[in-house]
């Protein structure tokens, strides 16, 4: 019997090059024929010949983009360049809302050829590359920056090591600067002059914290924290962050934020300094705008010295937890001016209107960004985690009458965004309430487990196990979660829902006086969220404060007028007896205060 040879792989070593149409489903749901037609006219015009001129070929077409395939990374470059110019002068006189623009990705790599179609992890990383890179610009890897050093006429930005979509190890990547041309005499002497891109969105390098304590030997927990906090800023949703290698070539220098802001194409910096005093330490962190240099936030942590590693957990959780909104604030900020905005830019703006409390306003307003981003992108895992937040708050806050409608839709967000993200910390996180208030508290609390161990700084999701424990009848260990969310997270924008959750514990217990000191405290962080003026007008009811009753319930009607004892004793969230109990309570204390009856 003659064995039969085993069939030839061909591979090379090849030049890849992925590029995609930037915002591609939002012009084709404006106009898709005018959309298409324009497409085909570019890759005609200036792709396809800038490819061939090039040696290259291309591998195969991807609807709103093409992969190719080069012998030389040189050669990939200088193509890529030459197209992205001609597009730029072909496009310059369209409307910004329809003007198309190219991404590029650039990746060397050993990859299976067949001939309509090349295969591998460098294939693979070169549309990953592709698909951080600016509209109008190139993002190559390490191996193809290695090739074209020195031998292409543009500049290059270090972004750091990249954490790309399922690419096992971290891929370092460079942004490669567009030059612009122009075909009048007195712009070509600045042809050989480059235009910085835009730097990503979320960007951000943490410079060395400094150690003002005069003690060398505290530079390794000074170091610590510095690493850390890039580690837990990286789990962000949507941020860059330059790894830390690269940012610890600057420390102990003099720096210029500005030009680090250049060099490492980044928008924001964070530097801070630990200073240990006695038996107390300190540590001060500000962020900064690396465009303009100017200061954007800061914040002190000073505690006494206990455990320097426990220290080190605390101060990273609470400086990532506070950033991570300060960041979204600040890009809100910025996609506001923008007068063509994508589904990121609106996924911000929704963010910030949620994160300035649960009215029926700010939600209304959230909701609207939210929305959109969805009508441009249906795939946004931002804009589906921020629909399913809006509906799980609009149900847990009893603002509305169709609680189960609102928490279905919220169900069905969270599950879709963890389909196109499994890692999502915050999807699992809102997951885990959602079935928490539709009395499946055993799957809730595994939700927010395993959101905890995706992000184990997540305040939010060690609140809602001590919610859970309130919810099974369990009051008395609420206490423990929420106080661990607010050491996380002491300034959290939701800090006031976890005070309002250990009220609702307390009047559980008994403990009415102990009630009303969390419920106001949660109004001191957050005036805005109605229910919790309607606990603690229950909570002093019971304590036969009626006065001061019937005044918390009045400034609960002016941010919520449909509110009603009916609605709020409707919306069982258990069927434990325990909690039955401790609802009934807050009827009666409610009644007492004035609360309408429904």
């Amino acid at each position: 019997m003659v064995q039969e040879r085993p069939v030839r792989v061909e591979r090379r070593l090849s030049a890849i090059m992925a590029a995609d149409v930037a915002g591609y489903s939002r012009l084709m749901h404006s106009d898709e024929e005018a959309t298409h037609a324009r497409l085909t006219s570019l890759l005609t015009e200036a792709v396809n010949p800038s490819i061939t001129e090039h040696g290259g070929r291309i591998v195969k077409n991807t609807g709103d983009g093409f992969l190719a395939e080069f012998p030389s990374a040189v050669q990939a470059v200088r193509a890529a360049l030459q197209f992205q110019t001609r597009v730029k002068d072909l496009t310059t006189a369209d409307a910004e809302d329809t003007r198309i623009g190219f991404r590029v990705g650039i990746n060397v790599g050993d990859v299976i050829v067949e001939p309509h179609d090349v295969f591998g992890d460098g294939v693979n990383i070169a549309a990953r590359l592709e698909s951080i890179a600016e509209p109008g610009g190139i993002c190559i890897s390490s191996s193809a920056y290695d090739h074209i050093r020195g031998k292409v006429g543009i500049e290059f930005t270090d972004l750091g090591e990249q954490a790309l979509k399922n690419i096992e190890r971290p891929v370092r990547a460079y942004a490669a600067v567009v030059l612009e041309r122009s075909s009048t005499p007195a712009a070509s002497a600045e042809r050989a002059r480059p235009s910085a891109l835009s730097a990503p969105r979320l960007s951000i390098v943490v410079l060395p914290f400094a150690n003002l304590s005069g003690d060398p030997e505290q530079d390794y927990f000074v170091d610590g924290v510095t690493e850390s906090l890039t580690t837990d800023l990286s789990r962000v949703a949507g941020s860059f962050v330059i790894g830390r290698h690269t940012a610890f070539t600057y420390k102990g220098k003099a720096v210029d934020l500005k030009q680090i802001g250049r060099e490492l194409n980044i928008r924001y910096v964070l530097e801070g300094s630990v200073q240990r005093n006695g038996n107390r330490l300190r540590v001060n962190v500000q962020l900064i705008e690396a465009e303009t240099a100017s200061h954007l936030w800061a914040d002190r942590f000073d505690k006494p010295v206990a455990n320097l590693f426990d220290m080190q957990d605390e101060i990273v959780a609470r400086l990532a937890n506070a950033l991570n909104t300060q960041l979204i604030e600040v890009e809100a900020r910025r996609a506001g001016r923008s007068l063509d905005p994508d589904a990121t830019d609106l996924n911000f703006q929704g963010t910030a209107w949620l994160n300035k409390g649960a009215t029926p306003e700010h939600l209304r307003q959230a909701r609207g960004f939210f929305e959109r981003a969805l009508t441009i992108d249906p795939r946004s895992v931002g804009a589906l985690v921020g629909m399913a937040t809006l509906d799980m708050i609009v149900g847990i806050a009893v603002l509305t009458d169709d609680r189960i409608g609102r928490f279905s839709a919220a169900e069905t967000n969270a599950i879709k965004a963890l389909s196109l993200t499994p890692d999502d910390a915050s999807a699992h996180f809102i997951l885990g309430c959602v079935y928490m208030f539709t009395n499946r508290h055993a799957q809730g609390i595994a939700e927010c487990e395993q959101a905890l161990v995706l992000n184990p700084n997540l305040a939010d999701a060690h609140a809602a196990r001590g919610l859970a424990k309130f919810l099974i009848g369990r009051a008395a260990e609420t206490e423990g979660h929420i106080l661990e969310a607010l050491r996380l997270s002491p300034r959290d924008t939701f800090a006031n829902w976890w005070m309002h959750c250990l009220g609702r514990a307390k009047i559980q217990l008994g403990a009415n006086a102990e009630a009303v000191n969390w419920l106001r405290r949660s109004i001191e962080a957050n005036r805005n969220f109605p229910l919790t003026h309607f606990q603690l007008a229950a909570a002093l009811g019971l304590l036969g404060a009626l006065d001061e009753a019937r005044a918390a319930a009045k400034e609960g009607l002016a941010l919520d007028p449909g509110f009603t004892i009916r609605r709020f004793s409707t919306a069982k969230s258990s069927d434990n007896l325990t909690y039955l109990a401790g609802l009934e309570r807050v009827c009666q204390g409610m009644r007492l205060a004035g609360v309408p009856e429904g």
